[in-house]
């Protein structure tokens, strides 16, 4: 289905470089590289037909020049994104984080500032999504919008009672023990809790966060895993029924096991913007920001947005008919799980729909030792195995020396 959507949006014209206003030096050849680290399975990456935009922007720079190659890595949770860049061990020239973590590098001064007069594209994003919460000056000089969503359930029709689906309870359950994933982050983890119970998420109550604790080991029985990118197998596959994640992913699930289904919860939801950075260090900032700019060309945007199935902030695709056709073709209510009405309409409408924001230090340490202390507390049936298998293997030790020892007696 890609390959075929992507044909058709795509095969009048392929590179936009043309359309690019950034100037840039030549250089004198020698190979340039740019550093790239994103979310996985969130960038055209020229499977299954479809456009590989990495390609593309060298091809690009290669008619202006330059000798670039992209090296591109993926992460799979903000966490781990930003534990890696904190640590040192890596330089990266474009990263794609989420609002409340964009929030949190501004404050430890870990992104550079945008110019913008290299980003001409940006005058097509749409003025709701222009100085959010976690980047407010008036001329987003540290984040360009990429995608936007937010986080539902996603069950199996097949398995799952429609009429739980409709509520963060059903990850609670019993009826679908064993087959019900949680989120691998904390973050998110908490979040299906605090909404479940109309907690703030972004709250700096103790007794709040160590309550939502008890319901996540009470919970813990019931999982089969905490996952991200393994959801999609899973989920495809039908080893597990009930998940929560992001309603773009679910269109891409769905693509491949039409018994999937979608719910947005009654209680609440989290709502979310990616957006690209240049991280303090960047070793090509010009090249990073003609990346950026790429990144919102016309078609370049909608070669991302048909294979990711996440809507994007730039009104030249969002509203193009092509785009809204080949979406529908889908899935019948593509458009609306992609961006429903209290996203639309500046964030909110009466749905309670709220972003995470950056949490205070205090907060965060004691989020982060809880999640810890929830994975680590596993269950002790699983911990009376480890501990008879490891006396197992003592005792086999022990007789294998004692039968080698006893050999060598006998020669």
């Amino acid at each position: 289905m890609k390959k075929i959507i992507f044909a058709v949006l795509t095969c009048v014209t392929i590179i936009c470089g043309a359309c690019l206003m950034v100037s840039c030096n030549p250089g004198n050849g020698d190979e340039i590289e740019l550093n790239v680290y994103n979310w996985g399975e969130y960038i055209s990456d020229g499977s299954e037909g479809t456009l590989d935009v990495n390609a593309e922007f060298e091809k690009y720079c290669e008619e202006k020049g330059m000798n670039v190659k992209v090296n591109y890595t993926t992460f799979d949770s903000n966490e781990s994104m930003y534990n890696k860049l904190k640590s040192g061990a890596v330089s990266y020239d474009v990263i794609f984080p989420s609002d409340y973590m964009i929030e949190r590098m501004i404050k430890e001064d870990m992104l550079e500032t945008l110019n913008l007069t290299n980003i001409p594209n940006y005058q097509y994003i749409y003025d709701r999504f222009k100085s959010p919460f976690y980047d407010p000056d008036p001329a987003n000089v540290y984040s360009i919008p990429y995608f936007y969503g937010y986080v539902g359930i996603i069950y199996n029709t097949e398995y799952v009672d429609a009429q739980d689906a409709d509520s963060w309870g059903i990850l609670w359950n019993e009826k679908y023990s064993g087959k019900i994933l949680q989120f691998n982050n904390p973050r998110d983890a908490f979040g299906t809790v605090q909404y479940k119970n109309k907690i703030d998420v972004n709250t700096n109550d103790e007794a709040k966060w160590r309550e939502c604790l008890e319901e996540l080991k009470a919970q813990k029985p019931l999982v089969q895993g905490y996952v991200m990118d393994e959801i999609f197998n899973k989920m495809k596959n039908g080893s597990a029924y009930v998940a929560t994640y992001y309603a773009g992913d679910f269109l891409s699930m769905y693509e491949d096991n039409d018994k999937l289904a979608f719910s947005t919860p009654k209680e609440g939801t989290n709502i979310f913007v990616d957006a690209m950075c240049i991280p303090k260090g960047c070793k090509n900032k010009e090249i990073a920001e003609m990346y950026i700019n790429f990144m919102l060309e016309k078609d370049i945007g909608i070669a991302n947005s048909t294979f990711t199935y996440y809507s994007t902030p730039n009104r030249l695709v969002n509203e193009d008919p092509e785009y809204i056709a080949a979406m529908n073709e889908v899935h019948e209510n593509a458009m609306e799980y992609i961006a429903p009405d209290f996203i639309k309409d500046e964030y909110e409408g009466e749905y309670v729909a709220t972003f995470y924001k950056n949490l205070d230090d205090q907060t965060l340490q004691l989020m982060n030792s809880l999640w810890e202390e929830l994975k680590i507390n596993g269950d002790s049936k699983i911990g009376i195995y480890i501990v008879c298998g490891v006396i197992a293997a003592a005792i086999i030790t022990f007789v294998v020396i004692k039968v080698v020892k006893n050999k060598r007696k006998l020669y």
